[in-house]
Order: structure tokens, then C-alpha cells, then sequence
């Protein structure tokens, strides 16, 4: 009996080890609007859902780094669902206050930039298998806004 329980066990295991699950990548970083609280970008990711049915997405969470030390991080509950058998593009806000940008004066003051690290996570609930976590990271330069953009 324990020989036909292992061999169930190891069955189970192998099918979902070799089950199809979504693919995500993180497309960019751009610049979406500036206010008088500060500068908010617009993380873009693209993930493709291989599943005849939509699938929803528990949470997003991101930390954003910037010369080692994390300058924002946050969760985004509930942003909706994946479209079945296509590929969905989502947008993460990023809402950076104007002190922390201030706080960066050395990398700024050199290109007019922000050189990030961005990790992302990617919670999506899977049928059988439950909550799954794609994790994604970039690395790039954020323009930061000139007087041109306020106007």
C-alpha cells in the first residue's frame, strides 16, 4: 500500500513540476505624470497566460532601488485578471516622492537620471497548484522630469 501511495506522490509531483504556467517579463520603466507630491512612473509588464481560462492576480509588489538602497517598495492588491490564451499587459504605478529624488542628488547630478533596480513579484493564483509567484527584475536609468514637463 505505502508502494502505491509513493507512486501516486511521485505521479502528482511530476505532472505539476511539468505543467504549463504563465511567463512574465518586465518590458520598461517610463515616466507617467509629475505633481507637487512627487513623480509617478509607470512600470510595464507583459506576461502571457498559456490557460484556456483567465487566471486572477493575487497582488503585485515591487521594491525600487536606487544605488543600493531601496527608495520605494509597496504592493498593488488585487490589480485583476490575465486574459485566457493571450498575453496582457500591466501597469504598475510607481509614485516616488520629490524628497527621496532630492536624497539622490549625487546620481542625479550627474546624467539627470536615476539609475534603478527594480524587482518585481507577480502573485497569480494557479487552479490545483494556488498562489505563484513570478519574480522579475530590471535595471535601467530613469529620466527625471525638467521644467519643460511642468508646463
Amino acid at each position: 500500500m505505502s508502494n502505491f501511495v509513493e507512486k501516486a506522490k511521485n505521479y502528482v509531483s511530476e505532472k505539476v513540476t511539468n505543467m504549463k504556467k504563465p511567463e512574465a517579463s518586465l518590458t520598461g520603466v517610463r515616466l507617467n505624470t509629475v505633481s507637487r507630491d512627487g513623480v509617478e512612473y509607470n512600470a510595464k509588464v507583459s506576461v502571457d497566460n498559456p490557460y484556456s481560462h483567465a487566471l486572477p492576480i493575487c497582488e503585485i509588489s515591487y521594491i525600487l532601488k536606487s544605488a543600493g538602497r531601496v527608495i520605494l517598495s509597496g504592493k498593488m492588491p488585487d490589480p485583476g485578471s490575465l486574459k485566457a490564451n493571450e498575453k496582457s499587459m500591466l501597469n504598475v504605478p510607481l509614485k516616488v516622492p520629490h524628497s527621496v529624488v532630492v536624497s539622490l542628488v549625487r546620481d542625479v547630478a550627474k546624467d539627470w537620471d536615476i539609475d534603478y533596480e527594480l524587482e518585481l513579484g507577480l502573485t497569480i493564483d494557479l487552479p490545483v497548484i494556488g498562489d505563484f509567484t513570478i519574480p522579475l527584475s530590471s535595471k535601467g536609468e530613469i529620466k527625471l522630469p525638467t521644467f519643460k514637463d511642468f508646463f
